[in-house]
């Protein structure tokens, strides 16, 4: 999937279109067809249980109803229809009661006025392409991401060419992308990411020159990544990751460097050297091209990406030399299982404030880790330093970070009493298998996510707690459940 700070950047600038269609008023009165159509939605969801649509009555201001805005200067028209699934600042999982079970009436259309249309996080609408939106004269804003229509794409689907916004990310929609697409020369905005469709991308493609945003991952397109990125001068986003595409990294993307932030290309079967011009893009934020084929050494003017935030190059064949350069304001930086032989953690991140995330698995690290001394520790979510030969005690450094959601140092070499760290009530993954650890499993591992402590030389009885005894076996003097109960003495 693409990352968090994407989808933030796509889904704030849904916001800001929806809101570009002006100031909105309740109405007097509610015109029959707008109540008519409005009503047929409704009467279309099965399940409600949060009471989205509650207040949805005959007779009443459909002005005032939950999702419907209406703009001044229409009549009180309804122009805009915005349901969400969870409210702002809230996962899915914090309110698990909201969302609409149903489909969506094609009695819709009956809403003529209707400039946006945006169904996010409703997780069960049900059905296919909603055709009716063709029938929607002043449609500009359609997302519905995060729900399950499925079917194809409506070859036709270029008829739409007023749109400025179309999102149908998160669904179940399937086949190749209509060539037809090329069409909608209005577009800022198009996000099919994460959904089954197949095929290439069409070349037609280029024809949407006004694209800022372009979301094809999590998908299974294929074939060779199109090299026609001169065609979109004000691109800011292309995320191409988690598909089956296929060759190199097309040289037309450097034609890009003015202005994309984001580009995401992991998780595909690409191949070959990262060519030099990477390098140019320098308004780049988030760079990933992690689980592919690419090989070689990095090119050194990496350097010139003062604004990097987000690098990801994990699980390729990169070589050493890594390149040398300050990592000024990396929040997040995976370089784990590749080709290197770092044999220190690089003193390069640690001039970064704003560090979050740091992955380094399988990186040839080879050290004491009381010998790492970040200078920024209260910022660190997550750490992963699996699979290295790092030796000495990890006590000082999980006792200091006091946020830390995650740490990973499986297969390496540390050796320290386990009853001594104290763990930050933020953790939430700990594996600290196939180590020297020795000690008894302290109780504060009971209200983690996930814990792996196999393969160690801790002793005494396990805590009880949720866990498998996988999380435990290898410990020769480990006793109770999972494991066998221990004796008595």
């Amino acid at each position: 999937m693409a990352p968090p700070c994407v989808m933030f950047l796509a889904f704030a600038s849904l916001l800001l279109l929806a809101f570009h269609h002006g100031c909105y008023v309740s109405a007097a009165t509610c015109h029959p067809d707008d109540e008519s159509g409005l009503l047929a939605f409704k009467s279309g969801i099965t399940e409600d249980p949060s009471g989205e649509l509650s207040n949805w009555k005959p007779g009443t201001d459909c002005c005032q109803w939950l999702g419907a805005n209406c703009r001044e200067g229409n009549n009180k028209r309804v122009t805009s229809l915005a349901l969400y699934g969870r409210p702002d600042g809230q996962s899915a999982a914090d309110n698990p009661r909201s969302y609409l079970t149903g489909t969506i009436s094609p009695l819709l259309s009956k809403v003529q006025y209707l400039e946006s249309i945006q169904f996010q996080f409703l997780r069960n609408l049900t059905g296919t392409f909603p055709r009716f939106i063709f029938d929607l004269p002043k449609l500009v804003t359609f997302s519905i991401e995060d729900n399950k229509l499925s079917g194809p794409l409506p070859a036709d689907i270029g008829r739409l060419s007023r749109l400025r916004t179309l999102s149908l990310a998160r669904n179940r929609f399937s086949g190749s992308i209509p060539s037809s697409i090329s069409q909608l020369t209005q577009l800022h905005h198009l996000g099919l990411g994460e959904n089954l469709l197949s095929g290439p991308i069409p070349d037609d493609l280029r024809q949407l020159k006004g694209l800022r945003f372009l979301l094809l991952d999590g998908n299974q397109l294929s074939g060779e990544i199109p090299n026609f990125w001169k065609s979109f001068p004000n691109l800011e986003s292309l995320i191409l990751s988690n598909n089956k595409f296929t060759g190199g990294i097309p040289t037309s993307i450097a034609s890009l460097a003015p202005k994309l932030k984001f580009l995401t290309l992991g998780n595909n079967q690409l191949s070959g050297k990262i060519p030099e011009f990477i390098s140019n893009l320098k308004a780049l934020d988030t760079l990933d091209l992690s689980s592919n084929r690419f090989f070689g050494v990095l090119p050194n003017n990496l350097k010139n990406l003062k604004k990097i935030m987000y690098l990801n190059l994990a699980r390729n064949n990169f070589e050493d030399p890594f390149p040398d350069f300050v990592l000024e304001n990396i929040e997040s930086l995976d370089l784990s299982y590749n080709k290197f032989k770092l044999g220190e953690i690089p003193k390069r991140v640690a001039p970064s404030s704003v560090i979050f995330s740091l992955k380094l698995a399988g990186c040839g690290i080879k050290m004491r880790l009381e010998d790492w001394k970040p200078q920024w520790t209260s910022q660190y979510r997550d750490i992963d330093l699996s699979d290295n030969e790092i030796s000495g005690s990890a006590v000082n450094l999980l006792n200091s970070i006091e946020n830390l959601e995650g740490f990973w140092a499986s297969g390496n070499q540390l050796k320290f009493n386990l009853s001594d760290i104290k763990l930050p009530k933020t953790l939430k993954y700990l594996d600290l298998s196939k180590n020297q650890v020795f000690g008894s499993v302290p109780q504060s591992v009971v209200g983690l996510e996930k814990l792996n402590l196999s393969y160690n030389r801790l002793c005494g009885k396990i805590p009880a707690s949720k866990f498998p005894a996988a999380a435990f076996e290898g410990n020769a003097c480990l006793c109770g459940s999972p494991l066998p109960a221990c004796r008595r003495q």
